[in-house]
């Protein structure tokens, strides 16, 4: 998507969509809009799946954030009021089209990160996994996989993702205890990468945007950042040998852009280097 195509969709976004979607310098905002705590129904992951394919297509974003709307919840998961009112099929392809959604999150060749405004359990842990960097507002909430209370297991990728941040014993532990704890615990284990002290909502994401511009051009080569998340994510889910074999393609693809040609020469030269994202 061209960025004036882009600026046309972030005015002409309703208060009424349950995911906002905001690009501006580099960086695509999706708020999940659904208080008082952005629970997610089908009708909500069908405008995310739509968002992440937006900012995927938009070749003037380089860095998707995806956070909650207002100051108390990030999001809470799904909501159990609309799964307990529909059928088990139902259940298992509105679960079927969440994972598919998270995937091409966590697959799309750009950086995601999960700004953390708030509570952030359950499926809400679940889209935060999916995010390769996960960020936090300090004292904001809790955080945790307590669906066993629920007789039922995390279900949207939760069980597979946290394992791969915390390790095998630990996620069955805090899976099947169902522990909520605060952000810095989360960070103590590794599922928060950065902690902001913010007394607003709005102060937290001046930090989290700043954060989220760092790995924009003209100072980062976007296009490397977002092949390293991709080499990263893909690699570590295939043999070794394979995953050297992703990396090379990957490197030959960067090897052609306009940025590493301008990467190699500002060295060269001894100077700042420009990058477009090309």
């Amino acid at each position: 998507m061209a960025e004036a195509e882009a600026k046309v969709q972030n005015e002409g976004e309703s208060k009424n969509d349950l995911v906002r979607y905001h690009a501006e310098g580099g960086v695509a905002v999706l708020t999940l809009n659904a208080p008082p705590a952005n629970t997610y129904s089908h009708e909500m992951m069908l405008q995310l799946d739509r968002a992440i394919l937006n900012a995927r297509m938009d070749e003037g974003v380089h860095v998707i954030v995806v956070t909650g709307q207002g100051e108390k919840f990030f999001c809470a998961g799904a909501d159990i009021q609309m799964l307990n009112s529909v059928t088990p099929e139902f259940k298992y392809y509105f679960c079927l089209h969440a994972n598919e959604t998270l995937s091409r999150l966590e697959q799309t060749p750009k950086l995601v990160v999960a700004a953390i405004n708030g509570h952030c359990v359950g499926g809400g842990l679940e889209v935060a996994l999916a995010a390769d960097l996960r960020v936090a507002r300090k004292g904001a909430g809790k955080m945790g996989l307590p669906e066993v209370s629920l007789g039922v297991l995390p279900g949207t990728g939760g069980t597979q993702r946290l394992l791969r941040v915390v390790g095998k014993s630990r996620a069955i532990e805090l899976m099947a205890t169902g522990e909520l704890f605060d952000f810095e615990r989360g960070r103590e284990l590794g599922l928060v990468n950065q902690l902001y002290e913010a007394d607003s909502a709005a102060s937290f994401m001046e930090q989290v945007m700043a954060y989220a511009r760092q790995f924009t051009t003209p100072d980062k080569a976007a296009r490397a950042v977002g092949r390293i998340k991709r080499s990263v994510q893909s690699g570590a889910e295939i043999p070794f040998e394979s995953a050297l074999a992703l990396e090379r393609e990957l490197q030959q693809q960067l090897f052609q852009s306009e940025d590493a040609r301008e990467g190699l020469e500002a060295y060269a030269q001894k100077r700042k280097p420009n990058f477009k994202g090309k």
